[in-house]
Order: structure tokens, then sequence, then C-alpha cells
């Protein structure tokens, strides 16, 4: 098999001209919603991967072909305010699908939570010829999508990114977001900087500005 991409958890390996084998490297998926979840919400119509099936390691799943949203910002600059206008697009359809009952809760509102992906940057968004399809799915929770588009925010605002070009394109990607979408997230940004500072990934730049957030404190860039 060809290997065609690596993650922080699983290796994923092209079968054939429509599918791709996603292997865990600890031996087996993590016990998270994530195969359940992205079939839950296909059927109710929402761009994700078809999943064709799931063993004790390895899940087989629709293969798409596209850039990430986060390539086509660095090929195509000037496209950055209207990539981020289609990001919170996706953030808004994704919240007006209800959280099934077997879907874990986090930031939950208590009466009408919905699905949240929690980790919905560009990163995770390709670009295909059916239109954008949102993959990984492993945060996948039930609650209040204003954290959702908060915990998108503090993980674009805080990346620790080298030059004033970036930061400026950086800017204009949250401006498009935050256009783009309906749902406020300013009541949730300290509680998605204190989840953010769970990342063990984050750079010192990135848990200082974090630090910061959570605590109440202005963080700039």
């Amino acid at each position: 098999m060809e290997l065609i991409a690596q993650g922080r958890d699983a290796d994923v390996y092209a079968l054939d001209g429509t599918r791709v084998l996603r292997r865990y490297r600890d031996g087996g998926p993590p016990t998270g919603p994530e195969a359940r979840v992205m079939t839950y919400l296909a059927e109710k119509g929402y761009p994700v991967p078809r999943v064709h099936d799931v063993t004790d390691t390895d899940m087989v799943l629709e293969r798409l072909t596209g850039p990430t949203m986060l390539d086509e910002m660095a090929r195509r600059p000037w496209r950055v305010t209207a990539l981020g206008r289609e990001l919170g697009r996706l953030h808004d359809r994704l919240h007006a699908v209800p959280a099934p009952e077997w879907l874990r809760e986090r930031f939950t509102t208590g009466a009408d939570d919905r699905v949240l992906h929690l980790d919905l940057h560009p990163g995770n968004v390709l670009l295909t010829e059916r239109g954008p399809v949102v993959i990984d799915w492993s945060n996948a929770a039930a609650g209040d999508p204003a954290a959702d588009v908060a915990m998108t925010v503090v993980t674009v605002a805080s990346a620790d990114v080298p030059g004033l070009t970036v930061r400026l394109a950086r800017g204009l990607l949250l401006h498009g977001l935050r256009s783009g979408s309906r749902t406020d997230p300013s009541h949730r940004m300290r509680d998605a900087a204190r989840q953010k500072l769970n990342d063990p990934n984050l750079r010192p730049k990135e848990a200082a500005w974090l630090h910061r957030l959570a605590a109440g404190a202005g963080a700039g860039d």
C-alpha cells in the first residue's frame, strides 16, 4: 500500500482510487465517536468523508482529492477573507445539527447541544470537486456552538507563525470567519483557551498567549 499521509496518531494509505486506509499506530482507533459521528453527519447532509469500514486497528474512508484550505491560502492569499467566510459557514451548517444522545458532552449548554468539531481550522478542511469537506473528527462532542467557533479562533490566533505578512493574513482569515458565522464566540473564548492549553504540542509563545487569554488579560499578537 502507498503511504500518502501521516498524522499525529495514524498513517493513511491508498487502497484504490476511491478509498484510503487510516491505520492507528497505537493498535486501534481512539475510543471516541469519530466514525460514528461522521456516519451520523453524512446522513444529515454535512460534508464529511464517507466511512466504509472500521476494525480494531483501522478505518477505511472515502478517498478525497484536493488541497486543504490552509494550502489554498498559501497558494492564493487574496482568497483568505473569502475562505474565512467559508469556514464560518461550515461552522453554522454543523451547528444546525442536533447532537445525538450518545455523543459525549463538552462545553454543554444543558438544553440544546449541537454537534461540535472542536478542531475546525483551515488544515482540517479539504477543498474537493464536490465542495469543502471537513476531516479529523476525533474531538467531536456535544455542546455550545460558541465554544466550537472559539476553539477555531484561539487555535488560529495563538499559532506561532513567522512574518508580518502571515500574521496579516491570519487577521483577514479571522475577520472572514466572524463575518461568515452567525455565532458570537466571545463568552467562550476563555474556556477555549483553557482547553487549548491541554495540547501537548504547544510552543512556548503559543502557551503564553493562551495563558494571558485564559486569565482574562489582553492577548495581542
